[in-house]
């Protein structure tokens, strides 16, 4: 047979876009890329890859990876920074052989779409439009790599698939950007947030691609009255959690933005209004790291900028 029949064979296999994506990147990821991931069960056929800490500043792999095994094959929620798609591909080959046919974003940043051209631009790939507008003005999505844009996308819910296969993509409203995502596994009563849950501390609020440090306690709360069927939350920079985490965090943000519009009303720097963490002895565990540069982007908003 030719080679140009094989590979057509293989592409009527659905298995063409994995090879010769594979066939583009180096023939096994770089051990350090790997050591700095690993894959972990959540429930039955759902499993995250884990990112990894920022320093050292190589092996940052970016956010937390859902790998959601169905029937037709493997949904990749959140790709990690660019460069990962090699050790995505390993760790996702360690569980189970089928394709990847799905690709979602839970929101543009580079950090959790970054590797999405490694899977190919045949790969059905999934976001909020408001997502894909800002992908398109990212310059990894410019030019030639335009090809690697999501093709679909969805206003303020979207279902996938079917039975223990079904996949419910709710969009409540601006938070972290403009175009969140939460990804919920129906069947298995889990969710995942993206950055919408990144952290125990305050949030990277993305002016630019329209976050909103206003909006983002009150999304949270149309989340938490409207998605009764979930129970283990996938967060986008640690570990699983419970929705009662999520409830806490919404808590925080709403008496962050409460505190700071205080601040900001009684005209206080920027530098003043972090300065007071008083109120931050009701949330344990819970760090300050982020407070000043959460404290600017609500100030900003409230100055219209």
């Amino acid at each position: 047979m030719s080679r140009t029949r094989v590979l057509a064979a293989i592409a009527l296999t659905g298995g063409l876009t994995i090879t010769l994506a594979a066939r583009q990147a180096p023939t096994a990821p770089a051990q350090a890329a790997l050591d700095a991931t690993k894959i972990e069960k959540v429930k039955d056929n759902l499993y995250i890859i884990t990112g990894s800490s920022p320093t050292p500043r190589e092996t940052f792999s970016g956010g937390n990876t859902g790998v959601f095994i169905t029937d037709r094959g493997v949904v990749v929620v959140d790709t990690k920074l660019a460069n990962w798609g090699p050790a995505i591909l390993e760790r996702i080959k360690s569980v189970t052989g089928k394709p990847i046919v799905t690709v979602i974003n839970t929101h543009s940043h580079g950090d959790h779409t970054g590797s999405n051209e490694f899977f190919g631009a045949s790969v059905e790939s999934v976001v909020h439009e408001n997502t894909k507008a800002n992908m398109a003005r990212m310059d990894a999505f410019k030019g030639d790599k335009a090809q690697f844009l999501p093709k679909r996308t969805y206003a303020d819910k979207l279902t996938l698939g079917a039975g223990k296969d079904q996949i419910d993509l709710y969009h409540f409203g601006a938070g972290h950007t403009n175009g969140d995502t939460f990804v919920v596994y129906t069947a298995l009563r889990t969710m995942q947030a993206g950055d919408m849950f990144p952290w125990k501390d305050a949030p990277f609020i993305d002016r630019s691609n329209g976050g909103s440090g206003k909006a983002w306690p009150e999304t949270l709360k149309k989340l938490l009255d409207g998605v009764k069927n979930v129970d283990t939350v996938i967060g986008g920079h640690q570990p699983v959690a419970g929705m009662k985490d999520v409830a806490v965090f919404q808590q925080f943000l709403a008496e962050l933005y409460a505190q700071t519009s205080a601040a900001h009303k009684a005209g206080k720097s920027v530098e003043q209004a972090a300065a007071d963490k008083t109120w931050m002895g009701k949330y344990p565990g819970y760090n300050s790291t982020r407070l000043t540069a959460a404290v600017q982007a609500i100030y900003d908003e409230l100055n219209g900028k």
